[in-house]
């Protein structure tokens, strides 16, 4: 009976060193992952921000000839009511030749007077269009300049951005490879908190070691007893600080040995 509970006792630490195992070698993964994609640094927020300053000029590209549409519209307008007004001028003038009064006259005379008026105010509004035409020009000559240049900018940092991910590509595959088989060993709700602990923390680090008798992720001090707990690997152990899995060096050494290569 005594052989048996040993037995059983041995059992049971065994199962549980494997799944520190398998979560240290997880993370582990990770971490390399994680060390690919540093690698590429801020490269990819720099492509994503220039592709979307490009979109905003091009709309603003969009809007500036928009607003030339509407004002060879507003000068085509103007240059009817010119044409118009002329038409009238002529036909006042003709009218007073046959007028039978003074008072006729000075009507008339007021008519054309109010003509000319109504074609200068169209020959402002036409130079005034003509001018923000030519001003709107500049402003798409200078944003077709800049799309330009950032176009220039983009192609550079996506070349340079794609051929980081090449020269990764082969070793991050094998790495999520990896990750996909230790995750079929490990219990779902183990695999659960592990993802919940990484999401949470800025560095990823959901099980660390203990580094200087403290947490090897928040750096809080553990004391000697839980050390001894951890050491002994018969249950899972989380940092009272941050809340992240611990393991010992011991475990990690063994575990990190076996991805040296990867």
């Amino acid at each position: 009976m005594v052989n048996e509970t040993k037995h059983t006792a041995e059992s049971t630490k065994s199962n549980l060193q494997e799944k520190l195992k398998s979560l240290y070698a997880l993370q582990v993964i990770h971490s390399k992952v994680d060390k690919i994609h540093d690698l590429m640094g801020v490269l990819p927020m720099e492509v994503q921000d220039l592709e979307d300053e490009i979109v905003g000029l091009k709309t603003r590209i969009e809007n500036y000839n928009n607003d030339i549409e509407e004002y060879n519209k507003q000068i085509g307008q103007m240059q009817n009511k010119k044409a118009e007004a002329d038409e009238l001028i002529k036909k006042y003038n003709e009218q007073q030749m046959n007028v039978r009064n003074n008072r006729e006259y000075e009507a008339i005379s007021k008519e054309i007077e109010y003509q000319k008026l109504e074609i200068e105010l169209a020959d402002k509004r036409i130079k005034e269009y003509n001018d923000a035409i030519s001003e709107t020009g500049n402003k798409i000559e200078s944003a077709n300049k800049e799309v330009e240049e950032k176009n220039e900018d983009l192609k550079q940092k996506q070349k340079e951005l794609d051929e980081i991910v090449a020269e990764n590509k082969k070793d991050e595959q094998k790495l999520k490879d990896k990750q996909k088989e230790i995750e079929t060993q490990i219990d779902d709700r183990y695999l659960k908190a592990f993802n919940r602990i990484r999401e949470t923390m800025k560095n990823g680090l959901a099980v660390v070691t203990i580094y200087r008798d403290s947490c090897g992720g928040c750096f809080n001090r553990i004391p000697p007893q839980r050390q001894l707990d951890i050491g002994a690997r018969r249950r899972i152990i989380v940092c009272e600080h941050c809340g992240r899995i611990l393991v010992d060096n011991e475990l990690a050494e063994e575990v990190e040995e076996n991805f040296k290569d990867i």
